[in-house]
């Protein structure tokens, strides 16, 4: 095989685009994409001419792309979580390896499936589980390995979603409505729930989740604010959720990046919180047509006419207490027991100040801090016997999920061309962590204990 792989993406927006596209543009040695299947045509476009396709192997849809006799070594496959299924078995049985976003699927019945078949095929199917590739869990894997806090007794994780987050994909975007995607705890956390896996060693006994939807919702609508938030909101100037301070002042992005930025970029985005007007001058032009995510998602055209359009007419210019098909929670917290007595906590919550990760692993020797925040990562070993602390890992931000994005890339590509899958967290691997979401969400649901066995 070629070290060369040639490639189809399926799907490209923020991860098929942004993520494993860009990917290829970096490491031409590597990959090459061949074909891309898109439905919104600009995006298809960009993509064609990004990556210089024959207009031949442009598609509209997966369909298309999978009716022809396999043409690449690969598929990647970063479609709406409700569409991973369907294309990733037509994939593995035309005998490409597959890449799949996360969730793999999102009925219990379906993952097992795409493990069958990838096994049956004997084809790679790889989750995209991208925090076991970054190096801040990678360390603390290792630490665990190496015997230094002992045995784990327990876990406690923390998954903080900030608030503009939190707003911006589970009440105004894609996710907000489970019925027709998945469940939050599915579509935002089950590579958190490998975390646990992954640290733990052993399978899941049994979970126990509580959680709700308990602030948004017409009930806390502010009195007199209008249902878009451009039509004259009299909280304008202190909401959280104002539509323009997020896509168009983007304050919470220049709050994120004034505490985790680099160099110049951290000086700046300080300087523009502070003198807001200062964002007319020609110095700030890149902060004043920032179109990256999230504002990359909200409308093909973005320009400052096409982003005041959107909030005019879709869903990312409404009140969030006031959007009608919002079914998500906004915390919940799992409690899992292992097979070998190991206990963990998991908490998603969609309010935080900072987006990032939080843990704390206890062991009968010591204890292993962490953060993994969107201002920078830090792990702390606490030594039970002789009480030191030991700062063992700091860094400042680090793109792509902390560096996970890219590793996971390599990793897949490579175990393509060597057959050897032995770095990757394969489907059969990836099913664990699945089981463990889908048992909390009924747990959640039928307020009941559930035994993972009922799922296997």
């Amino acid at each position: 095989m070629s070290d060369i792989l040639k490639a189809i993406v399926i799907g490209a927006g923020d991860r098929g685009a942004d993520i494993y596209g860009n990917y290829a543009i970096r490491h031409p040695n590597e990959i090459k994409f061949v074909a891309v299947a898109e439905p919104i045509e600009k995006r298809r476009n960009v993509f064609k001419e990004t990556h210089g396709i024959n207009e031949g192997n442009c598609f509209t849809t997966w369909e298309d792309i999978l009716a022809k006799e396999k043409f690449a070594d690969i598929a990647i496959i970063t479609t709406q979580d409700k569409m991973h299924f369907a294309p990733a078995i037509l994939a593995l049985e035309r005998g490409y390896d597959v890449l799949l976003e996360k969730p793999m699927a999102v009925t219990i019945e379906d993952c097992k499936k795409l493990v069958e078949i990838s096994e049956k095929t004997k084809k790679i199917l790889q989750i995209g589980h991208v925090l076991r590739y970054t190096e801040f869990f990678t360390k603390i894997k290792k630490l665990i390995s190496s015997g230094k806090i002992g045995k784990i007794a327990n876990i406690s994780l923390r998954e903080n979603v900030s608030s503009f987050h939190y707003a911006h994909s589970y009440i105004r975007g894609h996710w907000r409505n489970r019925d027709e995607t998945s469940p939050m705890i599915l579509a935002k956390s089950c590579h958190d729930l490998d975390i646990l896996y992954w640290f733990v060693g052993t399978k899941v006994k049994k979970i126990s989740s509580f959680g709700s939807q308990t602030f948004f919702g017409k009930s806390n609508q502010p009195e007199g604010a209008p249902n878009r938030c451009i039509e004259g909101c009299p909280i304008s100037d202190s909401c959280l959720y104002y539509a323009p301070r997020i896509y168009i002042d983007i304050e919470p992005l220049l709050q994120a990046s004034s505490k985790g930025g680099h160099g110049f970029e951290k000086f700046m985005s300080k300087i523009i919180l502070r003198y807001p007007k200062l964002k007319q001058i020609n110095i700030f032009k890149k902060v004043r047509e920032y179109n990256g995510w999230p504002v990359s998602v909200i409308s093909e055209d973005l320009s400052y006419e096409g982003k005041v359009k959107a909030l005019k007419e879709t869903n990312y210019g409404k009140c969030v207490y006031a959007i009608d098909d919002h079914k998500v929670i906004d915390h919940q917290i799992v409690n899992i027991e292992f097979e070998n007595k190991v206990t963990a906590s998991f908490t998603l919550h969609g309010f935080s100040h900072e987006e990032g990760r939080t843990l704390r692993i206890d062991g009968t020797r010591g204890t292993i801090i962490g953060e993994f925040l969107i201002s920078g990562e830090k792990i702390k070993l606490l030594d039970a016997y002789t009480g030191k602390e030991i700062l063992v890992h700091q860094a400042g931000i680090i793109s792509g999920h902390g560096g996970g994005d890219d590793k996971l890339m390599a990793t897949f590509l490579q175990s393509v061309r060597t057959q050897n899958t032995r770095n990757l967290s394969e489907a059969r691997e990836a099913l664990e962590s699945h089981l463990m979401a889908f048992a909390s969400d009924i747990s959640r649901i039928e307020e009941r204990i559930v035994e993972m066995d009922e799922l296997r």
